[in-house]
């Protein structure tokens, strides 16, 4: 069996101790996304009973975090599917997420205690990080130091924590792999916010440009809007519907002021210092390669 159908196997054994049919009937509507944390555990710490295991509940708890994530965007759709808000009702969507991450904490109060303590103190900051994600929408946030801390916490924190676990089940030294972890994180939410503006609705499997008109000023906007001369009428697009002429005047800027191609650089070395922490370690390659997948591509 293939290493992720195992991790998708084990997420279902932990689902059915509930003894409740429509926990499985839910958890067969959750759309499956490229698995990236279960990819970096098992790289790290290598396939056996104890990493499977662990990547079941980081999992869980990703999925418990987009389950409630959905809720809170009014999302309709999550990786191109129906979401379960959509397809059910936000209160079975939110129940769910509960399910799954009091089944996931569950298991991992079984683990070694400091990697129940790494992921569990990781979802706390996932948990500040989506409610900064929130709260930053209430109004044109111009600081890049909000933005990091909110993308660290969102998003890299779990990441961090995943390949810190991973170091401390293979006994290899997990300062390493965290500094590993939280670079991969940082550089991936970075790059997910920069292919908003670059791809299309059909590669997305959402609106392109979505972002902003949900108030979310990424990277590349935070960029725009150090340089752009008039600040003020790209304020007056912000949480608007855009049309064809005010979408075409934010790209036109995006690429004189260089902010979309400053940002994919951004991402990029936050990229490398992933791949220079573990440059020395035996399983580099593979780590390194997973980065390199992620920044060397089309914007």
């Amino acid at each position: 069996m293939e290493v992720l159908e195992k991790v998708k196997e084990q997420i279902k054994k932990f689902i059915e101790v509930c003894a409740y049919p429509k926990a499985l009937e839910l958890l067969d509507q959750l759309a499956t996304g490229k698995m990236l944390r279960s990819k970096l555990i098992v790289k790290i710490a290598g396939v056996n009973e104890e990493s499977i295991k662990l990547c079941a509940i980081v999992e869980m708890i990703h999925a418990a975090s987009l389950l409630h994530d959905d809720v809170i965007d009014e999302a309709v759709t999550r990786r191109g599917k129906p979401s379960i808000n959509a397809l059910y009702s936000d209160k079975t969507s939110i129940m769910f997420g509960d399910i799954l991450y009091s089944r996931a904490f569950t298991e991992l109060s079984q683990m070694d205690k400091n990697i129940a303590y790494h992921i569990s103190n990781s979802v706390t900051k996932l948990s500040i990080g989506e409610m900064m994600d929130v709260d930053l929408t209430d109004a044109f946030n111009s600081s890049y130091e909000n933005y990091l801390i909110m993308i660290y916490n969102k998003t890299a924190s779990l990441i961090e924590a995943s390949a810190r676990s991973a170091a401390i089940l293979a006994n290899l030294d997990e300062e390493k792999y965290a500094s590993y972890g939280k670079n991969l994180g940082l550089a991936f939410q970075m790059i997910d916010d920069i292919l908003d503006i670059t791809q299309d609705e059909k590669t997305l499997g959402k609106p392109a440009m979505l972002d902003f008109v949900e108030g979310k000023v990424t990277i590349p906007y935070l960029y725009l809007y150090d340089r752009v001369e008039d600040k003020e009428y790209l304020k007056s697009l912000y949480k608007k519907e855009l049309d064809e002429k005010e979408l075409t005047w934010i790209k036109v800027q995006m690429q004189n002021t260089n902010a979309l191609d400053d940002a994919i650089k951004e991402a990029k070395n936050i990229g490398l210092l992933a791949i220079d922490s573990i440059k020395d370690e035996k399983n580099s390659i593979e780590l390194v390669n997973i980065m390199k997948a992620m920044i060397e591509r089309d914007f």
